[in-house]
Protein backbone atom coordinates (compact mmCIF):
# COMPACT_ATOMS: atom_id res chain seq x y z
CA UNK A 1 0.00 0.00 0.00
CA UNK A 2 0.97 3.60 -1.09
CA UNK A 3 2.96 4.90 2.03
CA UNK A 4 0.73 8.39 1.54
CA UNK A 5 -2.13 6.16 2.27
CA UNK A 6 -1.42 4.66 5.53
CA UNK A 7 0.57 8.39 6.84
CA UNK A 8 -2.93 10.37 5.89
CA UNK A 9 -4.82 7.56 8.10
CA UNK A 10 -2.24 7.77 11.06
CA UNK A 11 -2.19 11.60 10.70
CA UNK A 12 -6.26 11.34 10.71
CA UNK A 13 -6.46 9.11 13.49
CA UNK A 14 -3.93 11.72 15.59
CA UNK A 15 -6.14 14.45 14.63
CA UNK A 16 -9.41 12.38 16.21
CA UNK A 17 -7.83 11.18 19.53
CA UNK A 18 -6.54 15.02 20.11
CA UNK A 19 -9.72 16.92 18.83
CA UNK A 20 -11.55 14.48 21.28
CA UNK A 21 -9.42 15.56 24.55
CA UNK A 22 -9.40 19.16 23.11
CA UNK A 23 -13.21 19.15 23.16
CA UNK A 24 -13.04 17.52 26.37
CA UNK A 25 -10.58 20.07 28.37
CA UNK A 26 -13.16 22.89 26.32
CA UNK A 27 -16.29 20.88 28.27
CA UNK A 28 -17.92 21.03 24.60
CA UNK A 29 -18.52 17.10 25.50
CA UNK A 30 -18.52 15.23 28.42
CA UNK A 31 -15.82 12.03 29.29
CA UNK A 32 -18.96 9.25 28.91
CA UNK A 33 -20.77 10.66 26.13
CA UNK A 34 -20.81 8.91 22.86
CA UNK A 35 -19.28 11.62 20.80
CA UNK A 36 -16.21 11.51 22.70
CA UNK A 37 -15.93 7.73 23.25
CA UNK A 38 -16.66 6.75 19.19
CA UNK A 39 -14.48 9.64 18.09
CA UNK A 40 -11.48 8.43 20.34
CA UNK A 41 -12.11 4.72 18.71
CA UNK A 42 -12.12 6.12 15.43
CA UNK A 43 -8.93 7.62 16.15
CA UNK A 44 -7.33 4.92 17.62
CA UNK A 45 -8.47 2.56 14.96
CA UNK A 46 -7.08 4.72 11.94
CA UNK A 47 -3.79 4.84 14.05
CA UNK A 48 -3.70 1.25 14.75
CA UNK A 49 -4.41 0.77 10.90
CA UNK A 50 -0.92 3.14 10.25
CA UNK A 51 1.27 1.07 12.50
CA UNK A 52 0.24 -2.02 10.48
CA UNK A 53 2.18 -0.78 8.32
CA UNK A 54 5.29 1.18 9.94
CA UNK A 55 5.19 -0.72 13.59
CA UNK A 56 6.42 0.56 16.27
CA UNK A 57 5.68 -1.81 19.51
CA UNK A 58 4.72 0.98 21.86
CA UNK A 59 2.74 3.04 19.96
CA UNK A 60 1.03 -0.54 18.80
CA UNK A 61 0.23 -1.34 22.99
CA UNK A 62 -1.45 2.29 23.49
CA UNK A 63 -3.54 1.89 20.38
CA UNK A 64 -4.48 -1.58 22.10
CA UNK A 65 -5.11 -0.12 25.50
CA UNK A 66 -6.94 3.29 24.04
CA UNK A 67 -9.13 0.98 21.44
CA UNK A 68 -10.10 -0.72 24.86
CA UNK A 69 -10.88 2.07 26.56
CA UNK A 70 -13.20 3.65 24.51
CA UNK A 71 -15.26 0.64 24.16
CA UNK A 72 -15.55 0.32 28.00
CA UNK A 73 -16.96 4.00 27.32
CA UNK A 74 -19.67 2.94 24.57
CA UNK A 75 -20.03 -0.21 26.43
CA UNK A 76 -21.21 2.17 29.70
CA UNK A 77 -22.80 4.70 27.85
CA UNK A 78 -24.71 1.82 25.56
CA UNK A 79 -26.10 0.04 29.40
CA UNK A 80 -26.92 3.50 30.93
CA UNK A 81 -29.23 4.37 28.02
CA UNK A 82 -30.78 1.39 27.64
CA UNK A 83 -31.64 0.97 31.36
CA UNK A 84 -33.26 4.51 30.88
CA UNK A 85 -35.62 3.34 27.76
CA UNK A 86 -36.69 -0.05 30.30
CA UNK A 87 -37.36 2.50 33.10
CA UNK A 88 -40.98 2.45 34.00
CA UNK A 89 -42.39 6.55 33.21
Amino acid sequence: METWITDSVGMLGTLLVVLAYFLLQLEKVKAGSLSYNLINLIGACCLLFSLCFTFNLASFVIELFWIAASLIGLWKYLKRHASKDQAPN
